[in-house]
């Protein structure tokens, strides 16, 4: 069966990455966080000073960002990929609040984006990939042959995030995450480089009321419709 790209995007918080990883698992391809990415970025300007009093130092970034290698590999346990930030596992790092504040700031800056847009192109290559993010259907991969757009309401998504994060272990105020949740869809819908919309040949998905196991049977389906039509 040839194999093709397939390019998940949405709203954050939506879960995008469980789906896209499980849906990798389950039809033996490649998984690509590329939202990690821009939280590595982001991790990086909060590691070396470059985040304060609200702005991003983006001169010091821009002559910076040769120094930050983004990776993927596959954790030795849970076999799902991690994100390595100049060879460190920072998976845990980036999924912070912290982290979830400016990231979506630094993902607006042109020269991040046109760093970014050009590893994931790397990584799709030779298809096989499922890639989630904002972009990835509009912008990174346009000719993908599955694309899919993810939603769900502000309340539910940070009600998840909630969660997320209480399982963890680590604490957590609902009503901030769902002022952040708002913060993050007002700055990715209207940032001038790559701003987050549905691609035309999308397929749509509002997961609000939908359970794990329904999500991933719909992917399938689309999958088996689209590469067995």
């Amino acid at each position: 069966m040839k194999k093709i790209i397939i390019a998940i995007d949405g709203f954050s918080s939506c879960g995008k990455s469980t789906m896209a990883k499980s849906l990798a698992r389950s039809i033996g391809y490649l998984y690509f966080d590329s939202g990690a990415m821009y939280r590595a970025v982001s991790l990086f300007c909060l590691q070396q000073g470059l985040f304060a009093d609200g702005s991003i130092d983006v001169e010091a970034l821009r002559a910076r960002m040769d120094e930050i290698k983004i990776a993927f590999e596959a954790d030795p346990v849970t076999k799902n990929s991690v994100t390595l930030l100049n060879g460190v596992n920072v998976e845990k790092e980036i999924r912070s609040l912290e982290v979830s504040r400016i990231v979506s700031k630094v993902a607006a800056l042109d020269f991040v984006r046109a760093d970014m847009i050009e590893q994931q192109r790397r990584m799709g290559q030779a298809k096989g990939i499922v890639m989630d993010g904002r972009d990835i259907g509009t912008t990174v991969f346009p000719d993908a042959e599955m694309k899919i757009f993810v939603t769900a309401s502000a309340e539910v998504r940070a009600q998840r995030r909630y969660d997320e994060i209480i399982a963890r272990g680590d604490s957590a105020d609902y009503a901030e995450i769902l002022e952040n949740v708002q913060q993050r869809d007002h700055i990715d819908q209207t940032r001038e480089v790559s701003p987050l919309r549905k691609a035309d040949d999308a397929l749509l998905l509002d997961n609000s009321n939908m359970t794990r196991a329904e999500q991933e049977q719909w992917l399938i389906e689309r999958f088996k419709e689209i590469t067995n039509g």
